[in-house]
């Protein structure tokens, strides 16, 4: 439920900025805004309100309103409220063609306050408003969130002990505790650096530091689809873990990590590791006689044995001993463990308000484009069963509430909404902003029968995606 009411707070925030947008331009250029709407209203609404006859109206869980209704007999004043329907929001300006408008209801001559009356820089304005927007409100919450919190990451330089790589890694030619110099020649600085490079942008050649050796070793052209393979392997298991037992709490997979031993730091009662004798400090260092040198090899080699004994080696005060343990099918000990931030430090990092703003929009500007990079990933089978509706979305906030994080990720939404809008897609501001180009190009306005045709194809569109995408949720969770 706080995965829920977080998504849908913050989609309703980008919803409202992102009309805001067109309705902010629509109103400079003088362009009457007729109806200003978080959600969609079909045939009702939760909430409407006018204002006229110098003061504001109300409605609540009103019926769509009749053409005789006193409220249209002010069309100068916008209606603003709040739909049924929780798939977005819209905002229809008057004498545009849209979902809002057919060509027929245009009618034939174009009045002075109608949108098809304006000139074209200032119609390409109106349209471009949501996309601004969201991609400006994206790069100030970046901003805002440094501001507050700062930045704290873990340099690659600053991981000593060499990285932890899983089994798709290694048969590119890592080796367990491999450093990472140089990818295509540039020194990646964090983890994150290093799997953007590997699976989004696919480059190839990598540098490591292998003991006292510098090694040279070229990645799989398909590393990232693979990747993708293996991944959507990986979470349908856990998918059916989670349908079994519904208190299973998902793990997520590992590609690569930092290479840090599996030391504890404290026992819960009542659970394998308490039942086995573990203690705080002890560290773990082989299940069933396979050497787990790290968390991460502790995590795999959990996983393959739910809901049975097996057998544990650690050292206690530089004594190696062994004992049993019964793990259950959540496959865990029950012991939180010393993590990363014990045996490598993290590099803080304060900004002022003035320091903060540039460095948001370098961050947010970096990300962006590693968004639309990893786009050519969709395109190929494995990426196609990656898609995911408003339930991936979902996941991908905490099941607490955080205000740092649910901010980062509503600054992140916002900058997806905004290129997704960019898209040159009939129905989408991107496909309003192609037809303008062609305007400006050509020096020919398309018919308003045209746009209509071309927007009703796009919106067929872009329901086909959303079904696919939320198909692709619900199979996973039922199926896969």
């Amino acid at each position: 439920m706080i995965q829920a009411l977080q998504l849908i707070l913050a989609l309703s925030f980008l919803v409202v900025i992102h009309e805001f947008g067109h309705f902010t331009f629509a109103r400079l250029f003088h362009v009457r805004v007729e109806k200003f709407y978080l959600f969609f209203d079909y045939k009702f609404a939760l909430l409407r309100a006018k204002r006229f006859d110098g003061k504001w109206h109300f409605r609540f869980l009103s019926p769509s309103l009749g053409d005789d209704d006193e409220w249209n007999k002010h069309p100068e004043t916008t209606e603003w409220g709040i739909g049924w329907i929780p798939f977005g929001g819209y905002c229809a300006i008057a004498g545009m063609v849209d979902e809002t408008h057919d060509a027929a209801s245009l009618g034939n001559d174009a009045q002075p306050w109608e949108f098809r009356s304006k000139n074209v820089w200032q119609r390409l304005l109106i349209i471009s408003g949501g996309i601004l927007v969201n991609f400006v409100a994206a790069l100030l919450i970046f901003g805002m969130l440094l501001f507050h919190w700062g930045s704290s990451t873990l340099p690659l330089r600053n991981i000593d002990r060499g990285l932890y790589y899983s089994s798709i890694l290694q048969q590119e030619g890592f080796e367990q505790q491999d450093r990472i110099l140089l990818i295509d020649g540039q020194e990646p600085e964090t983890l994150g650096d290093v799997v953007q490079w590997l699976i989004i942008e696919g480059k190839r050649d990598v540098v490591v530091q292998r003991g006292r050796e510098t090694v040279q070793l070229e990645m799989s052209k398909d590393l990232g689809n693979r990747y993708l393979a293996l991944q959507n392997d990986y979470d349908r298991q856990e998918r059916d873990k989670a349908r079994q037992d519904p208190s299973y709490i998902k793990q997520r997979f590992i590609l690569i990590d930092e290479f840090y031993p599996f030391v504890i730091d404290s026992v819960c009662p009542n659970t394998a590791a308490y039942y086995a004798g573990l203690q705080t400090n002890d560290s773990l260092t082989a299940i069933n006689g396979i050497p787990t040198p790290c968390f991460a090899a502790v995590v795999e080699q959990l996983r393959l044995h739910p809901c049975d004994s097996i057998q544990l080696t650690y050292y206690r005060e530089g004594v190696e001993q062994t004992t049993s343990a019964f793990i259950g099918d959540q496959c865990r000990l029950g012991v939180f463990e010393k993590g990363p931030l014990a045996y490598f430090e993290l590099e803080h990092k304060e900004y002022t308000f003035w320091e903060a703003i540039p460095a948001g929009i370098v961050y947010g500007w970096n990300y962006l484009k590693m968004y639309v990079k990893q786009f050519r990933l969709v395109f190929s089978k494995e990426g196609a069963q990656s898609l995911g509706g408003f339930g991936a979305i979902g996941q991908m906030f905490p099941k607490y509430w955080d205000w740092a994080t649910f901010w980062n990720m509503t600054a992140i939404l916002s900058l997806i909404l905004a290129f997704m809008n960019f898209l040159p897609i009939p129905g989408l501001d991107g496909g309003y902003i192609l037809f303008l180009l062609f305007e400006i190009i050509t020096r020919r306005q398309p018919s308003d029968k045209f746009l209509e045709r071309a927007n009703m194809f796009g919106w067929i569109i872009l329901i086909a995606l959303l079904i696919f995408a939320n198909g692709n949720d619900l199979l996973k969770w039922l199926f896969m």
